[in-house]
């Protein structure tokens, strides 16, 4: 079935790597004009580095679905180990982050809207694994599409809300 075909979802990965890319540099402009609040406010530079990471996490995980030749499993494969090393950086991140949160509207977007972007890409990963290209890469779109939302949402907070 050519559904199981990585290949064919590669004008998806073209297009989420191109735009999780431009994202996070529009991401790394918004930081650079708030960089003094930003650095004022306890746990705002780890959630901001998770941000970044986001966007960065859909961008691999894109480049991964490019390379040419490779099967479901291979693909899982790769995927799983860059979102185990993607989630022990931004874990940490978010940890140290939480333990300065002001507000419960903070948990959402220091907590909530990681996991809710980057689980879909593990859940994928280990679908992958199994060998179930379709179900998996319906994951791993999911995953992307998750993380860039929470990445845009975040990147609103560094940009706006900060000043407010």
């Amino acid at each position: 079935m050519e559904a199981f075909d990585p290949s064919v979802w590669t004008d998806f990965f073209v297009a989420s790597a191109g735009a999780s890319a431009a994202l996070a540099g529009l991401v790394f402009v918004s930081i650079s004009i708030n960089v003094e609040r930003i650095l004022e406010v306890p746990g705002l530079p780890e959630f901001a580095l998770v941000t970044v990471l986001l966007l960065l996490q859909a961008l691999v995980v894109s480049l991964f679905g490019l390379i040419p030749d490779q099967d479901v499993e291979t693909l899982g494969l790769e995927i799983l180990i860059g979102f185990l090393v993607w989630a022990g950086v931004a874990g940490s991140m978010i940890y140290r982050s939480l333990a300065h949160m002001q507000t419960r509207l903070s948990l959402v977007s220091r907590l909530l809207l990681p996991v809710l972007g980057s689980l879909p890409i593990l859940i994928g990963a280990v679908v992958l694994l199994g060998g179930s290209g379709e179900e998996g890469l319906g994951w791993i779109a999911g995953g992307i599409i998750g993380s860039t939302v929470a990445a845009v949402i975040n990147s609103w907070v560094l940009l706006i809300e900060i000043r407010r």
